[in-house]
């Protein structure tokens, strides 16, 4: 082994599940190269003909979703009764609905009519974007960028993260069996010093970053070099407020979900947690309840409902904000002893609720990302708000109420990208997926996100 291979350490029982080599500098320099030549062509398309190649590679994912589902489970540790799901509902509800509003979102903008000139507003691709896809939701993360970025006639150059490479491959397999133009997809195993390599090529016109805020600098550095655009969505501290006419058992069900699915490595998962004083006692009690009845173990297996973290160190990482909270005046109300798997100096890591939390605490206002919340009382809308905005990320945010005005007036003060009421942990793709402050900048999904893909270009026709 050497630094021009990498493996993929399971995190299932830490064994070589792939090893893959980082590509050389020439086979950069074809990927580019060959990009910059088929976008020339594929910009020329019809949106049928695109429309109709989408949704073939589309329909490769859904007949290999047995297969791709295990190869992820393997990868990152999903428990294998929920990895389908990422292809069969969220990649293909978001992948067909963008293919589907394409040619209206792309479509002329016409001015006024007028006697004397003809003007209009084009929408066209950029060229070829490069998208930085993360681990722990590697094709519901990609597809928000990847479709629509072919649909709008620009190429793409895919690079996931290091623990997920063969996603990428999966795309390559998809579009190739949909005969997509050769050079309009492609991907690169790169290295984080080759990527600045790549965004810092003339060739490259948009990057699609997801991932830590940290990251997002290291990319916002590279992109800072030219006159270059960058989405980047990074981290989250995502807050829920139970209103005191909430429903409390319809909450305490979707809420421990949206805290410990994926074993708490969400984007958008639920991360604290603010309930009104008068429900408090009854809403912890079967918060706890409810955590109880996950089942930590082998993800492989049918049973598994909480799979091990992606790796240990990420582990770790949510058990020293665990302990430091306790060390803070915190209350841990599960004995990890209740899951026989739990087992400290590995992935396995049993989930956690915090009570007797406040704002001095890491676990309250910094990204955990991993199965662990805190819950704190709160004793109206006003305390819960200044709770909510108290934070330096603003990715989502749910109100649990009966009461669509207060949600909405709620939403209009929280400081974030997606405000919910009575869900969380969800993309809609009709809506704008974006953030605010250290979540990062730009927009995907929805027809805005066909904005940041293309260049406007106006034309201003005299009749003579």
């Amino acid at each position: 082994m050497n630094d021009k291979y990498f493996k993929v350490i399971s995190p299932i029982d830490g064994s070589v599940y792939a090893e893959r080599a980082f590509a050389e500098d020439a086979e950069i320099e074809k990927t580019l190269a060959k990009a910059a030549i088929a976008q020339r062509e594929w910009r020329e398309t019809s949106f049928s003909e695109r429309a109709e190649i989408c949704r073939k590679a589309v329909q490769y994912f859904l007949d290999h979703a047995g297969e791709i589902a295990e190869e992820l489970t393997w990868q990152m540790g999903r428990p294998i009764r929920y990895t389908p799901f990422e292809i069969n509902k969220g990649f293909r509800e978001r992948a067909t609905y963008m293919i589907g509003i394409a040619e209206q979102s792309l479509v002329d903008i016409k001015i006024e009519k007028s006697a004397e000139f003809q003007r209009f507003i084009r929408r066209e691709p950029l060229g070829t974007v490069l998208v930085l896809a993360p681990w722990n939701y590697p094709y519901l993360t990609s597809v928000n960028v990847v479709i629509p970025a072919i649909m709008a006639g620009n190429a793409v150059v895919l690079k996931h993260a290091q623990q997920t490479p063969l996603c990428a491959e999966r795309y390559a397999a998809a579009f190739e069996a949909a005969e997509l133009p050769r050079g309009v997809f492609q991907y690169l195993h790169l290295t984080h010093e080759q990527v600045a390599q790549v965004i810092a090529d003339e060739r490259i016109a948009h990057v699609a970053f997801t991932g830590s805020v940290e990251g997002g600098k290291a990319v916002q550095q590279a992109v800072n070099q030219r006159f270059l655009a960058a989405g980047l969505e990074l981290g989250g501290k995502d807050p829920a407020y139970v209103r005191v006419d909430a429903k409390l058992e319809y909450a305490i069900e979707n809420l421990v979900d949206g805290a410990f699915f994926n074993s708490g490595q969400s984007c958008c998962g639920i991360e604290r947690i603010y309930v009104h004083e008068t429900l408090y006692g009854r809403f912890v009690e079967g918060f706890v309840e409810m955590t109880k009845q996950y089942v930590l173990d082998n993800p492989m297996l049918p049973d598994t409902t909480l799979g091990p973290m992606v790796r240990t160190s990420a582990a770790d990482f949510t058990q020293k904000q665990i302990a430091q909270a306790i060390e803070k005046g915190a209350r841990a109300l599960i004995d990890p002893a209740h899951f026989q798997k739990h087992q400290p100096g590995t992935p396995y890591l049993a989930p956690q609720v915090l009570v007797n939390v406040d704002h001095s605490m890491q676990v309250m206002t910094e990204e955990t990302f991993g199965p662990v919340v805190g819950i704190m009382p709160v004793k109206d809308d006003v305390k819960a708000l200044r709770l909510m905005n108290d934070s330096r990320y603003g990715l989502t945010a749910s109100v649990w109420t009966q009461d669509t005005e207060a949600a909405i007036r709620l939403g209009s003060g929280i400081e974030t990208g997606t405000c919910f009421m009575n869900r969380c942990d969800y993309l809609d793709p009709a809506l704008a997926w974006t953030g605010v402050k250290d979540t990062g900048r730009g927009c995907t999904l929805s027809a805005l996100g066909y904005e940041a893909l293309t260049r406007p270009k106006s034309f201003h026709l005299k009749k003579i």
